[in-house]
């Protein structure tokens, strides 16, 4: 590959400027879990929860990339782990706009969340396991995924093909096997409040 002597380009306006004029500061929230665990539900709630503490979001989804900047990436672990490293990024980048990020991701390797957490920065990085055991995502299964992939119709898939990586020591772990949607999203906020002093 041709040296471009690139570097990395600051503007001036800092991330702290931004931060200041949009009256919070900017994080990223990463959801991670087994397919149909919850994530994408409480991602939705959690943004709308934001938005009207007028919380600037956009929430960054497995789906929506995986049609759009990431449709070159496969099931395989090398292309999960470009997944992650790609998203990791554009969190960064909107946190560096002042952006509040909500990430729903499987990220089903440690090592994958850990370089994230690299990418993003440590005190930026809000890991939160939406912990769904495996027969209730089965049992839920809204795509029908787990069935095509018990069926042997989908390779490399979370849960019954390929491994999921429980966090060691997440930021907030969120029992939904148990808890609702609306639990779940006060959990993580009240977390924020403490955390950010969000209100």
């Amino acid at each position: 590959m041709q040296d471009l002597q690139l570097t990395e380009e600051f503007f001036s306006v800092s991330r702290a400027q931004k931060e200041a004029v949009n009256g919070h500061p900017s994080f990223v929230i990463w959801l991670t879990g087994l397919s149909a665990s919850g994530k994408s539900t409480i991602a939705r709630k959690l943004e709308k929860e934001l938005f009207d503490r007028k919380i600037r979001t956009v929430v960054l989804d497995g789906d929506n990339t995986r049609i759009g900047i990431n449709k070159d990436l496969d099931f395989s672990d090398e292309g999960r782990k470009e997944n992650i490293r790609r998203v990791a990024e554009i969190s960064k980048l909107m946190n560096d706009a002042g952006v509040v990020v909500i990430s729903s991701f499987i990220s089903p390797f440690q090592s994958d969340r850990l370089l994230a957490k690299s990418i993003i920065g440590q005190n930026s990085f809000i890991e939160v396991f939406i912990d769904a055991n495996i027969q209730t995502c089965i049992d839920r299964d809204p795509k029908g995924l787990y069935a095509l992939a018990k069926a042997g119709k989908i390779e490399h898939f979370t849960g019954i093909s390929s491994p999921y990586e429980s966090p060691e020591n997440p930021d907030l772990q969120l029992d939904t096997n148990l808890l609702s949607i609306h639990d779940s999203v006060v959990k993580i906020l009240d977390f924020l409040a403490i955390k950010f002093k969000l209100n």
